[in-house]
């Protein structure tokens, strides 16, 4: 079920009236079930495979728990890893690593393997889990319907946000009805999030579409190869900032609340200061369990560059099963290293001069060239596409000028959210100013939004 059908709406509304109409006490199996049934509407099959991972990595957690710091705890913890990476390897990577092995190691042959929905996001919420009680920093949980619920809520099972283990039984264990605020902000979210995604998202997706998978073999333009990169550089933005909203928002409901997930990341004026705004929990997963235990900056700068490097090349890796991911990672390890080169000690400067602009403006140039490998179907077209966009014809946009105007209104509008607030003002403005922004976003959705097709979430697939 997509968020953005009708299907999903309906499934929604009736998760919130049984949730509320029933007795606190069992509201937590209401909404297991309902978790477990979103899951299975995609593939039931593979309802197994998220039960054996919950079963692994409770078990191995409260294992920790009642052992001291030792080899014992160690190996409980390595246990629970193993089979989350795993499962994780096999199905996400056995069919890379076949087609890179098959020319040395004979009798490899690639496998028809369905990629389980969510695992990349499910498998990193277990890994912080199970790697937190061995750091002592989270309590193992008791209750296994508990563990189940955490690693399944439907709202951010599929992309995320991924959820940190504190923050999510904060509010399971101290759950308070949702206030008036919250009930406003989560349905204001839910809307920005549809709206993100029907109308900007997938109306930028029909011209990244139509240049990747039909022109960039035979339109040699350089403004067309521009034009299909600038629009699935937008396109992904919307679509995915649009999905976590609507998670955000749909758990606010629940009386859940979610850290917020993007940070109008295409202001940014650095690489560094785009990953602190770009898929804040991911970027932040890595940071703290990725980059800190192998050194971080603390063994000086050729270690800090390694592993700088490193960490984005996994996290390229995790986002997909190609050299493309691998160079997608290692070009943003690349610049920001070489961006911590150039900056020394010093904290990125993030406040607004005459100079930022033209920093934000190279800085959203040099993420678009990396959407060109996250987007590409493989390395050969990734590399024709980048000749086109430096060196390409002459040749017209495919951009029409209503797709122009709209970049330029979503620019003006981040603009006023970064110095303003502009959509926690919105949230939290009096009644007829709220209703009016409301409105304005349905109308937006009837008037503009793709309404032919129910296009999938872009980060869906991983």
């Amino acid at each position: 079920m997509l968020f953005n059908t009708i299907q999903f709406f309906i499934f929604l509304a009736v998760v919130l009236v049984l949730f509320y109409a029933s007795p606190i006490a069992i509201r937590r199996y209401i909404l297991l079930a309902a978790s477990y049934f979103f899951y299975a509407s995609w593939n039931w099959h593979f309802i197994p495979l998220l039960l054996t991972l919950t079963i692994i990595d409770y078990t191995a957690a409260l294992w920790m728990s009642k052992l001291p710091r030792g080899p014992k705890r160690k190996m409980a913890l390595i246990l629970s890893l193993s089979a989350n990476l795993g499962f994780l390897g096999f199905f996400k990577y056995y069919n890379f690593l076949v087609a890179n092995l098959s020319l040395a190691v004979k009798g490899l042959h690639p496998l028809d393997i369905v990629l389980p929905l969510g695992i990349s996001f499910h498998t990193f919420q277990s890994i912080s889990y199970v790697v937190d009680v061995y750091r002592g920093k989270q309590e193992a949980v008791r209750d296994p319907i508990d563990y189940a619920l955490f690693i399944c809520f439907f709202p951010q099972l599929v992309a995320g946000p991924i959820v940190r283990a504190r923050d999510f039984f904060r509010d399971l264990f101290d759950w308070h009805k949702p206030s008036a605020d919250d009930v406003s902000s989560g349905l204001f979210l839910m809307t920005l999030g549809l709206t993100k995604k029907m109308v900007f998202a997938d109306q930028f997706a029909k011209v990244a579409n139509l240049y990747f998978n039909e022109q960039a073999a035979t339109n040699p333009s350089m403004a067309a190869a521009w034009s299909g990169v600038f629009a699935f550089g937008l396109q992904i933005y919307f679509d995915f900032s649009g999905y976590t909203d609507m998670a955000i928002g749909m758990a606010r409901l629940l009386g859940f609340h979610f850290p917020i997930n993007f940070r109008r990341p295409y202001l940014a004026a650095s690489i560094t200061d785009f990953w602190r705004r770009w898929h804040i929990s991911l970027s932040s997963w890595l940071r703290d369990y990725l980059y800190i235990p192998l050194g971080g900056n603390r063994h000086g700068s050729w270690r800090t560059y390694r592993n700088l490097i490193l960490t984005m090349l996994l996290g390229g890796l995790w986002h997909g099963a190609s050299w493309n991911f691998v160079i997608w990672g290692g070009y943003h390890g690349l610049l920001l290293s070489l961006e911590r080169f150039f900056r020394g000690n010093r904290a990125p400067q993030e406040e607004w001069n005459r100079f930022y602009p033209i920093k934000a403006l190279v800085t959203f140039v040099l993420v678009l060239i990396s959407w060109v490998f996250f987007r590409a179907a493989d390395l050969p077209q990734s590399m024709l596409i980048l000749k086109r966009m430096f060196a390409g014809a002459r040749g017209p946009l495919l951009l029409e000028p209503w797709h122009i105007g709209m970049a330029v209104s979503a620019l003006a509008i981040a603009l006023v959210e970064e110095k303003y607030d502009f959509v926690e003002r919105a949230m939290n403005a009096p009644v007829l100013v709220y209703a009016s922004a409301l409105t304005m976003m349905l109308f937006c959705i009837e008037v503009f939004g793709v309404m032919d097709t129910a296009i999938p979430f872009v980060y869906f697939q991983f």
